[in-house]
């Protein structure tokens, strides 16, 4: 089949238009969307009995298992840009393949987790240091919640799967699955009858298990309809080295950036209890703005992965450019937003007037998180898209080096506006260091 000069010898040529960018990113979005209404009621649940003990152990299993699953996300992004590339190549064995990898693999992590679950308990005692009473409902949570390990680490898989082939719609519908069902038993089993943290935990073994049968269900069904493969070709060496090199570097990439958010928060709890308070309040300006800007950068992964596979260079450039619009656009809005109603925002976390008070000192720092991370955000889905994860993990550790730095030497001289200044910093420096390896890169990916 031949086309035109523009095209490379090969390729697969699509259309990526801001309807395709959007029928990804706004089902992302919506879905990640979820993530922080599942906190609030599992906190208001625990919160109904009136014992800060257990508030404060069901936070602190929390922190463990967020920062323990954020490791693995790999299981996710990196089946997401893989299955894109075969997409794009129109590779429909290698799809499937792919998929059983980072099945096989989430199956033997999980079931880890679960065994060194006692030690993950304990790591997470010591980490925290809290009193006798918030560390046994913490030990609760997490030796339940751990149960749940190779069924969230395969919904990871699943997810990936399915955003490699842009079928953001079914990835919206299984977090609605997961994370409905989680709220309901979290308000049955903890509230109605009367388990609390227990019953939190449950209820998130439950969700995390049912959302993964129905997204199995679908993948089986659909592979029905595919010729068989072997078991040689699930497992072929080249393959598997590819992708474990692939979700290496994305799993140090994300123990950096764990590491640099923690540090942040060490820090500010060296300026006092007050400073610590409202930074972790301001802090949800940019986490929820990161739910936004992940939407994009799904898009992103899946347009630019897919452009890669099907050798077709006009599609990988229109991908990074629209979403580059669209997430410049959507964080302006956010920014905006955060400085025009900001307060109003705090007044709404937080009751404490004095706490109020520090945080609309530094209003403004988090209100802008969004626009000086959004290139970060986007980069980081091109990159994984295309697989370029060796560089995505040098610029994370050169932007965490320069960060570490900006910390320490601003936070000395200028406190707490220091922080949040060195915070846009890595912000920036991720983003600026990969877009400026994206023209070279290109040209060798398309040569």
């Amino acid at each position: 089949m031949e086309h035109s000069t523009s095209t490379i010898v090969g390729s697969r040529p699509f259309e990526v238009t801001n309807r395709l960018v959007l029928a990804i990113a706004i089902p992302m979005t919506l879905a990640y969307l979820t993530t922080p209404l599942l906190g609030l009621v599992g906190t208001a649940v625990v919160g109904q009995f009136g014992d800060a003990a257990l508030l404060g152990g069901l936070a602190a299993g929390a922190v463990v298992f967020d920062v323990v699953f954020a490791t693995f996300n790999f299981l996710r992004s990196g089946t997401s840009g893989l299955v894109a590339q075969a997409l794009g190549r129109g590779d429909l064995l290698e799809e499937r393949a792919i998929f059983w990898r980072a099945f096989t693999i989430a199956v033997a992590i999980g079931l880890g987790l679960v065994l060194l679950s006692p030690l993950i308990a304990s790591v997470g005692d010591w980490f925290m240091g809290a009193e006798p009473r918030v560390t046994q409902a913490m030990e609760t949570y997490i030796g339940i919640r751990l149960l749940s390990a190779p069924a969230a680490l395969l919904n990871y898989a699943v997810l990936g799967y399915f955003l490699g082939r842009g079928e953001a719609t079914t990835g919206l519908l299984l977090q609605f699955l997961l994370n409905g069902v989680n709220i309901a038993l979290c308000l049955w089993l903890g509230l109605h009858l009367g388990w609390g943290v227990a019953g939190v935990a449950w209820a998130s073994v439950a969700g995390e298990t049912i959302a993964l049968m129905a997204g199995v269900s679908i993948i089986l069904w659909r592979f029905r309809m595919m010729p068989k493969m072997s078991l040689q070709q699930v497992f072929d060496a080249a393959a598997l080295r590819r992708m474990l090199h692939l979700n290496g570097d994305i799993m140090i990439r994300s123990f950096v950036l764990v590491g640099a958010f923690s540090l942040l928060t060490r820090q500010g709890a060296q300026l006092g209890t007050l400073t610590l308070a409202a930074n972790a309040v301001l802090m949800h300006f940019f986490l929820v703005a990161g739910y936004f800007l992940d939407g994009f950068a799904n898009a992103a992964e899946q347009l630019a992965g897919r452009a890669i596979g099907a050798r077709y260079e006009p599609a990988f450039s229109r991908a990074v450019r629209l979403t580059s619009i669209w997430g410049f656009a959507l964080a302006g809005f956010a920014s905006l937003a955060g400085l025009l109603f900001g307060e109003q925002l705090v007044a709404l976390m937080t009751t404490a007037t004095d706490v109020q008070a520090e945080a609309a000192s530094y209003l403004p720092w988090a209100a802008l998180t969004a626009i000086s991370g959004v290139l970060a955000f986007q980069m980081d889905g091109v990159f994984i898209g295309a697989t370029w994860s060796r560089d995505m993990r040098n610029m994370m550790l050169l932007s965490f080096a320069v960060f570490v730095a900006a910390l320490f030497g601003l936070g000395w001289y200028f406190g707490n506006h220091g922080l949040w200044a060195a915070l846009h910093i890595f912000l920036i420096v991720r983003g600026v260091s990969l877009l400026s390896m994206v023209r070279s890169r290109q040209k060798a990916a398309f040569a």
